[in-house]
């Protein structure tokens, strides 16, 4: 049973139950992150854990929030890398769906059922596919400035770019179409809707 003898500070509880969540929900998912299972990984009393975080709605929304934003910011600096801001998109694209990232990718699927009973991890979910889809539509402005796609509306592109990776991604969990040709044919569908010329390849390779 969880030791609750020592007193620490009210900031460092609440951050160690945070990284107590944190490392369950990319264990075990954020379908796991119960009151009782947040305080046998932090090693407090389960009421410890709604009372320096709020509620479990905030803690799982800020859980989620937390994995898939340093996604993203791994993603945006990962991009910056990419010498040629054309070439940037594809590499984007090469590397989300490559297999790699299955984690987060539960942690998504499992956030989009979740959200529809926690309105707190539905704001979040929003605010987190609002921030991939800007990102993916300034992606898509550096191609179009460098003369490699033929796009009126980043923004709208980005959403229905974003929906073909979410798709992709999520059908690879339970391994329906996962085949080798998966990343090519998906950037065969992105030439379409970003206006790249069909002799060129996907994307423009």
């Amino acid at each position: 049973m969880p030791s609750t003898s020592s007193r620490k500070p009210a900031a460092v509880r609440r951050a160690e139950i945070e990284a107590a969540a944190e490392q369950l929900a990319r264990e075990a998912g954020i379908s796991a992150l119960t009151m009782r299972a947040v305080a046998h990984r932090a090693g407090v009393a389960p009421t410890l854990v709604v009372h320096h975080v709020g509620s479990m709605e905030v803690l799982v929304a800020d859980t989620f929030e937390r994995i898939v934003g340093a996604e993203l910011a791994e993603l945006i600096d990962f991009a910056r890398r990419v010498p040629d801001g054309a070439d940037r998109l594809r590499a984007v694209l090469e590397t989300v769906l490559d297999g790699s990232r299955t984690a987060v990718t539960s942690i998504w699927v499992e956030a989009w059922v979740l959200g529809r009973a926690n309105p707190e991890l539905a704001a979040r979910v929003r605010r987190q596919m609002d921030a991939w889809r800007g990102f993916l539509a300034g992606l898509i402005a550096e191609g179009r400035d460098a003369g490699r796609y033929r796009v009126a509306d980043p923004l709208a592109v980005a959403g229905q770019l974003l929906g073909m990776i979410d798709g992709v991604g999520a059908h690879s969990l339970v391994g329906w179409r996962d085949d080798e040709n998966r990343v090519e044919l998906m950037l065969l569908a992105a030439d379409a809707m970003l206006g790249v010329d069909l002799g060129a390849g996907p994307l423009a390779r």
